[in-house]
């Protein structure tokens, strides 16, 4: 007796990956993002955003350091909110898609720390 064949469509890896829901996009309740944050003890929950004030010891190196810090954004395409302030730079991360604090938000957070 033959097999029946299974009617839906055989789908490609990438295919399969669009239609899994992607951890690093999900969004974190407020004791995860309490618990990514301990990994990144400079950076505050503010609302629907994590967020850490940079100090700089003059206004080219906090230039600098947003340049960079761009580049690597640019590159994951996760782009934060910046502000500046001479020789500070506010960097505020959340995920829009999402509508808050995601994995990716936590990841781009110890990037950050380790460019600053």
């Amino acid at each position: 007796m033959a097999k029946s064949k299974d009617p839906r469509p055989v789908q490609t890896p990438a295919q399969k990956a669009a239609t899994q829901p992607k951890l690093a996009h999900l969004r974190l309740n407020d004791d995860q993002v309490t618990e990514a944050l301990l990994a990144c003890p400079e950076w505050g929950h503010v609302g629907e955003a994590i967020q850490r004030t940079f100090i700089f010891a003059d206004f080219l190196k906090a230039m600098r350091f947003v340049d960079k810090a761009a580049a690597e954004a640019e590159r994951l395409q996760h782009h934060p909110d910046i502000l500046i302030r001479y020789d500070k730079v506010t960097m505020t991360l959340s995920t829009h898609d999402a509508g808050g604090i995601t994995q990716k938000d936590v990841d781009l957070a110890k990037v950050l720390d380790g460019m600053a």
